[in-house]
């Protein structure tokens, strides 16, 4: 008679998982046992560990690792050797978001495009030139990681110029890929300058310096962004261009490049003016901007709409040719108005009284000078208009005319927006909505300027390497976003928690007699956070293919010798 057995065979081990809720992350770890039967493999739950510290959890691994010979675990230290490798966490993490965005595919497979990638990866971690870039690939897993062979200062140089002439064939990638998921049909664009340090820089040029660093030559900027505030397009025009100069640019990109039929530009006050404004036309497309307080006077006068239209929440006039006003009061704004208003007035006031007290202390004094220096002073204040100084037996009296003063203050937080979208295309609540996202280009060119990703200063001379430069921010700009968004729930800035990321390394295991390999540890709990809530896997083992890159600048040159 034949008899049929059951054949088990079971593997114990720590189960270990995160769950996200409410913004609070919580891990539980189980004793959980996989076995096979009738060909079949299945798993059971012996015990909920979850109680138990970080280090027993470690230390009950460890014995299921190794139940076979648990008398050889004092000895195992003295056969392996365990040594620091290079940074890891923060390159991983930032390579997978680009791949995810579709940079990296974007780029390219090929070493120019894995070159540029780098470039991109490198100013997120940290921001600096062609040679702290190589630096930085010294001390983190990028080769590996990228699959890329060695490089130095002058290969990523030389990368400039690929990544120049590749960028309108990038950004047409990019935003081809964005498109699929959503159309896209509104377009902010706004522009903002950056001062050199240098002479050299073949698009420098002086004009009207936003940083207020006079005496200055510099870039302007123009960055190009969908409805929701992703960049698309960054192009670098020489210094001195007025804005609306650089608009025409974008129109053709748009149309021409990008394929969009259905446009709408919005841009504030000084970039879509009058031509702009016909250039849209001439192209079936559509604009939302604001016009100038002088233009609201204009339009007060000539009867297109009413002051008391401001006191709505939000009111619109539909005027000739198909033109729209949204018209709105700010009182936040009203009121900063008025506080300044009232700080400038307080500050002249007490200038008057230092002056008199001056004349009467110093009887030989200029009367009429100091009258002079004080009406000055009120032109520069800008309360000329609605003050008056006037000087006799050595004293200056300073008059407020109410009456003028309460019409400088009639349009306080007032402001109008201008487009030519009917009500059935864009309701007036979407076309306030759509002009305040402005912001989110503003934001971005704080970020890029003087926060996270400092386009400063600029160690380049040729105008394309400058163009690609300003390009390579630009993609970095929208793996900060991504992250900022992964991380929103954490007390921590991007730039914190990649510092962070950093610090989780390579461990290089050296058994004796037996060849080496890298592991990577199990992070701490911080760390682990940033990951799962960016969705980043870490794998188990990692292999380093031995390629190195070193500069060919060494700071030893550079260093004097005493």
């Amino acid at each position: 008679m034949s008899q049929k057995y059951i054949i088990l065979v079971a593997t114990m081990y720590i189960d270990t998982s995160h769950i996200t809720r409410g913004g609070k992350t919580y891990t539980r770890h189980l004793l959980r046992e996989s076995y096979r039967a009738n060909g079949k493999v299945l798993h059971r739950t012996i015990a909920n560990v979850s109680h138990c510290s970080a280090a027993e959890i470690e230390a009950m691994r460890l014995a299921l690792r190794h139940k076979e010979a648990l008398e050889h675990l004092g000895t195992i230290q003295d056969a392996v050797t365990l040594q620091q490798g290079v940074s890891f966490g923060a390159v991983w993490t930032v390579y997978h978001v680009a791949r995810r965005l579709g940079i990296a595919q974007a780029l390219g497979p090929t070493r120019a495009g894995k070159l540029a990638l780098w470039q991109v990866i490198a100013r997120v971690i940290d921001q600096g030139s062609r040679l702290s870039a190589v630096r930085l690939a010294m001390s983190h897993a990028a080769c590996d990681v990228l699959g890329l062979g060695t490089f130095d200062e002058d290969a990523l140089y030389e990368n400039l110029d690929w990544l120049a002439g590749a960028q309108a064939r990038v950004e047409d990638r990019l935003f081809a890929q964005r498109t699929k998921i959503k159309p896209v049909s509104l377009f902010l664009y706004d522009v903002t300058s950056s001062y050199l340090e240098g002479t050299h820089n073949e698009l420098a040029a002086f004009g009207y310096n936003r940083d207020g660093k006079k005496g200055k030559l510099q870039i302007v900027i123009g960055l190009l962004c969908d409805e929701e505030g992703h960049p698309v397009s960054i192009e670098v025009f020489p210094g001195n261009p007025q804005d609306p100069q650089t608009f025409a640019a974008q129109i053709n990109k748009v149309k021409v490049r990008f394929g969009v039929t259905e446009i709408t530009f919005v841009g504030d006050r000084g970039m879509i003016k009058g031509q702009q404004i016909e250039d849209l036309a001439q192209q079936g497309f559509h604009y939302i901007t604001a016009i100038t307080k002088p233009q609201i006077e204009k339009l007060l006068r000539t009867g297109t709409f009413q002051m008391d239209l401001f006191d709505q929440e939000l009111a619109e006039v539909l005027a000739e040719e198909g033109i729209r006003y949204v018209l709105r009061r700010n009182p936040v704004r009203a009121q900063e108005v008025r506080d300044t208003r009232h700080a400038k007035l307080a500050t002249l006031q007490a200038q008057v009284a230092k002056h008199n007290r001056y004349l009467t202390d110093h009887p030989r004094a200029d009367a009429q000078g100091a009258w002079q220096k004080l009406v000055a002073r009120a032109k520069q204040l800008r309360v000329a208009d609605w003050v008056e100084l006037t000087v006799a037996e050595r004293s200056i009296t300073l008059t407020v005319h109410e009456d003028a003063q309460t019409a400088e203050a009639k349009l306080d937080g007032c402001y109008v927006l201008k487009t030519d979208l009917t009500p059935a295309q864009a309701p007036k609540e979407i076309v306030h909505d759509r002009y305040k996202d402005l912001a989110s280009v503003e934001q971005a060119f704080r970020s890029c300027k003087t926060a996270h990703l400092e386009v400063r200063p600029i160690f380049l001379r040729l105008k394309e390497r400058t163009r690609a430069h300003a390009f390579v921010v630009m993609l970095a700009y929208q793996i900060i976003q991504y992250l900022a968004s992964c991380w929103s729930t954490f007390d921590l800035t991007v730039e914190e928690g990649l510092q962070a990321l950093t610090t989780l390394c390579l461990v290089e295991v050296s058994p004796k007699n037996a060849p080496s390999y890298h592991c990577i540890p199990t992070p701490r709990a911080s760390i682990a956070h940033l990951l799962h809530s960016a969705d980043i896997k870490l794998p188990k083992v990692f292999a380093l293919s031995g390629t190195r890159v070193s500069t060919k600048k060494k700071l030893q040159s550079e260093r004097l010798v005493l």
